[in-house]
């Protein structure tokens, strides 16, 4: 019987926006009352969340950047760019959030757990080594991975982004790095503006990011064709020690900030799909992030249908014809069928050399 550890914490809920800001307590707030009402919840064990240390946003960002964020804490409200602010709290927040991340990294490692699921906020993928961006002050999932390295003396560490923003900071973070490979799923054009085929790496980290643009509109088979044809093949042929997800949720179909076309359970797809790889194949512990995602409703769902799968529930995890029958739950999903997800696909190996 799978374990998943979660991580939640007070802090996360106390970082504010602005009471209209798409990125709100109340996301957390909708996941918290779906975990309650979790009919696996006695399954899920709790991981206690802690600061980051010096050390650890040290290895991603740069220390007047660090000083930047901690100096708002004497504000009530700090604009860090048109979309990133932050409160009193945020600071405090942030710090336990990225913490949180490796604590979640931790867990797994120990094998106390087999996979974990991290819920912080702020979120963290947009943030740079040097900057605040898309509603993001530290990047969680890369301070995560550079732990992972330091402390744990992993080799290799991959981390998959299905947000529908492309994770620009995750991968400046590790641009030049082979430990790390980066795989992204998203939309284009969409903010930030980065993530095309042809952002492959720098140096000794060429050809170790992978970047899938896709127009709006792509449903349930795409993404999921999409795993069996980039993802999944580049991570055999990488062979990660820890999988990394930063899972955001905006790529739902009634998402306010995106145009994809995602079901719900989708993510359990993808999970079970990434599962199948990452630790039947591989041996590589997955630790999930939330990043993204402004629809309540679909958040919710999307969480749910990823902790069921991590939890060992089978969702399909193939693309198939349009229309056929999801193999878990009642959702149909959808697929765009279209000639330009073939072309995205074959100009993202042509970028790679074919080496997956």
């Amino acid at each position: 019987m799978n374990s998943v550890g979660i991580v939640r914490d007070p802090l996360y809920h106390r970082h504010e926006n602005g009471p209209r800001h798409p990125e709100r307590p109340a996301r957390i707030e909708a996941i918290d009352q779906m975990l309650e009402r979790f009919e696996h919840r006695g399954r899920l064990r709790e991981i206690g969340a802690r600061d980051a240390a010096p050390e650890e946003l040290a290895r991603v960002h740069t220390a007047l950047y660090i000083e930047r964020i901690a100096e708002t804490r004497r504000q009530n409200v700090t604009y860090l760019d048109p979309d990133t602010s932050a409160g009193p709290w945020s600071y405090a927040a942030a710090l336990r959030a990225a913490g949180g991340c490796v604590a979640a990294v931790d867990a797994v490692r120990a094998g106390t757990v087999e996979s974990a699921f991290a819920f912080p906020r702020p979120p963290g993928h947009h943030a740079e080594p040097d900057g605040a961006m898309g509603f993001c002050l530290f990047n969680s999932v890369a301070v995560a991975a550079a732990h992972a390295l330091a402390e744990h003396h992993l080799e290799r560490v991959a981390v998959f982004d299905w947000d529908v923003h492309h994770g620009n900071g995750t991968m400046h973070a590790f641009y030049d790095s082979p430990n790390v490979l980066f795989i992204s799923i998203h939309q284009s054009p969409l903010f930030p503006g980065t993530g095309a085929v042809s952002e492959t790496g720098s140096g000794d980290g060429e050809g170790y990011s992978i970047n899938v643009p896709l127009a709006p509109g792509k449903g349930d088979n795409d993404y999921l064709e999409v795993l069996q044809r980039v993802v999944l093949p580049a991570l055999r042929w990488y062979r990660p020690e820890l999988l990394l997800v930063s899972a955001g949720f905006d790529a739902d179909s009634r998402d306010p900030l995106a145009g994809m076309k995602l079901s719900a359970e989708a993510f359990g797809s993808m999970t079970t799909a990434l599962l199948d790889c990452a630790v039947g194949e591989l041996g590589a512990p997955p630790v999930f992030v939330l990043e993204g995602g402004y629809s309540l409703e679909a958040l919710e769902q999307g969480v749910e249908h990823a902790l069921r799968a991590l939890l060992g529930e089978r969702y399909r995890s193939e693309h198939a014809s349009a229309g056929a029958t999801p193999s878990h739950g009642t959702e149909t999903p959808t697929h765009s069928g279209s000639s330009e997800l073939h072309r995205v696909v074959a100009a993202v190996k042509e970028a790679h050399r074919a080496r997956w």
